[in-house]
């Protein structure tokens, strides 16, 4: 079905000006100075930030510290009514998991997952992971999936705990960005986890867990003693 003359006249115009209008040259933005100018906060104001961030997106924040961690996750598994823990094998973990996990069963991430299947889908309450660093403007993690611990390990389970120390906080994901040097090499799978998985798709009813977690508990371990 042809378009009727006019309606013709007029797109041969709109384009014959399109084409010939001049580029538009817009200025690069100085991303370096918008954030240099921003200063660079404290930890202790990187700290509240994040974790009022991370709470605001429905996240648990526990603190704790390196010497009590395990103490605080026999807490959450028992509060949780976790009865089945997945996590990696030979992380900076190891040791914390078989002190907090004498109540529970811990399942090591240590098959294809083809084999981990009935496990992983069906079993497992909830998964652990280490994270690269926090950013404290949005209250997002930074997790590095590897061999170890996996993308599934965050995904699957109902229940994702993860590990964060209060010196990896990067008060912005620039800092972070450059703090890693990502320019010198992109991971081939960076994650930026903001609360439990959500969405809003269907009759824009906010619901929890339909992709991932439904929970996410964040222990920041803080850079002086807690207790």
């Amino acid at each position: 079905m042809s378009l009727p003359a006019a309606s013709t006249r007029a797109r041969s115009a709109i384009l014959s000006r399109l084409r010939a209008a001049a580029p538009v040259e817009l200025p690069v933005p100085d991303v370096a100075a918008y954030y240099a100018d921003a200063g660079v906060p404290s930890s202790a104001v990187m700290r509240e930030r994040f974790i009022a961030q991370a709470r605001g997106w429905r996240a648990e924040v526990i603190e704790t510290d390196a010497a009590t961690w395990p103490t605080a996750l026999a807490a959450v598994l028992a509060d949780k009514g976790v009865r089945r823990l997945m996590a990696g094998r030979d992380t900076a973990l190891i040791d914390g998991l078989y002190a907090a996990t004498q109540a529970v069963t811990l399942d090591w991430y240590d098959a294809p997952i083809e084999t981990l299947k009935p496990v992983l889908f069906d079993t497992v309450d909830a998964g652990i992971t280490t994270t690269l660093g926090g950013i404290a403007e949005t209250g997002s993690l930074i997790l590095w999936p590897d061999a170890r611990e996996p993308r599934t390990l965050s995904l699957l389970p109902p229940l994702h705990i993860a590990v964060l120390r209060e010196a990896d906080l990067q008060p912005t994901l620039y800092a972070a960005m450059r703090h890693r040097k990502w320019a010198a090499g992109l991971p081939t799978n960076a994650l930026l986890v903001t609360g439990p998985s959500k969405t809003a798709d269907i009759q824009r009813l906010l619901v929890y867990g339909a992709h991932g977690p439904r929970e996410l508990v964040i222990l920041l371990l803080r850079a002086e003693a807690t207790a």
